[in-house]
């Protein structure tokens, strides 16, 4: 049984994604002979239409008030209004009191989005690893000092707490649950029926290097990391960027972190990650191949880094991702 919160303001994808993801969990288990494990009920503080963030109407089919059975999955989807100060998570008071009192029962926690704000008022998130959605995870670090938040991940799993960043991660965490419950070939299966390109495990990036770093100021400095993007097996130490730019190493280095908020090196670093993972996502090379087209010199580097930065080997990444093909 999952229970869904709703209240106004709330975001249509992050309560339909997981919908569509378990309503075709059960289409299969049904043509498998089992029988279906996911009953949905979206619940808010009034019975009716809920107006979402994009104005799009949800109907909440049961109250807070009237509901009176423990959750097997309480689902906790978020809502983020645009202001002229950024980007801020909508906090329903009413939903973080029943999201309190649901979730110290549930047996599993799923916040998706924003609705990790909610679920950390809540209280429910205290010593545990998190994620939102990336222009709302340094809020939730500086406001909640107790949880962990990671700000790279799509989705999080800590304990029976699950997190995940904002939008089509719902999809990643909602497909991540059905490999728990069913096994990682139903979840493949819902993947493929759904005309989802990649089911991505919970390591990959929210946001690509470049589109990370791509606000920078100085458009030579952007070219140059374009330029870095496409020689990723090239020299790319500061001093031969310092020499491309026709800058001393020292003043190289303090622009580069002025205009980007990071170092050289671990752009460089971050860059030669991404490669190696769409390469593992997206070709059949081989991982001593990926390893010096990307810069990394080695295959023990190669797993070091995914094991490290992903969490992942670069085989079970493959598999995630390319399920019928060869593993490395």
């Amino acid at each position: 049984m999952v229970a869904v919160v709703l209240f106004q303001g709330v975001d249509a994808v992050d309560v339909t994604g997981p919908a569509e993801v378990f309503s075709t969990a059960n289409w299969l288990l049904r043509q498998r002979g089992r029988e279906p494990r996911y009953e949905v009920h979206h619940l808010a503080d009034r019975a009716g239409p809920v107006r979402t963030v994009s104005g799009v109407r949800l109907y909440a089919d049961e109250t807070f008030d009237g509901w009176r059975l423990t959750p097997d999955t309480l689902l906790v989807p978020g809502g983020i209004q645009l202001t002229d100060d950024g980007p801020v998570p909508v906090i329903d008071a009413t939903a973080v009191e029943w999201i309190r009192e649901a979730g110290r029962e549930a047996r599993r926690i799923v916040s998706i989005c924003a609705g990790t704000h909610l679920t950390a008022a809540a209280g429910l998130l205290r010593g545990h690893r998190a994620t939102t959605h990336w222009s709302t995870v340094d809020r939730l670090a500086a406001e909640q000092p107790l949880v962990q938040v990671e700000r790279d991940p799509i989705f999080v799993r800590s304990g029976h707490v699950w997190t995940s960043a904002g939008m089509t991660a719902s999809l990643d965490l909602a497909l991540a649950l059905v490999a728990e419950d069913h096994g990682a070939e139903l979840s493949l299966e819902v993947a493929r029926i759904m005309v989802m390109y990649l089911q991505r495990p919970g390591g990959q990036s929210q946001l690509s290097v470049p589109l990370a770093r791509s606000g920078g100021g100085r458009r030579d400095l952007r070219d140059l990391r374009s330029w870095m993007g496409e020689n990723l097996d090239g020299d790319l130490s500061v001093p031969a960027l310092a020499s491309r730019m026709s800058l001393s190493e020292r003043h190289f280095a303090r622009l580069f972190l002025a205009d980007t908020g990071i170092t050289p090196a671990v752009f460089v670093e971050q860059l030669r990650i991404e490669g190696a993972r769409r390469m593992v996502e997206q070709t059949d090379l081989l991982p001593r191949q990926i390893a010096r087209f990307c810069g990394l010199g080695s295959v023990e580097t190669l797993h070091r880094v995914f094991r490290t930065h992903l969490g992942t080997t670069p085989g079970e990444y493959r598999r995630r991702f390319r399920p019928a093909q060869q593993r490395l």
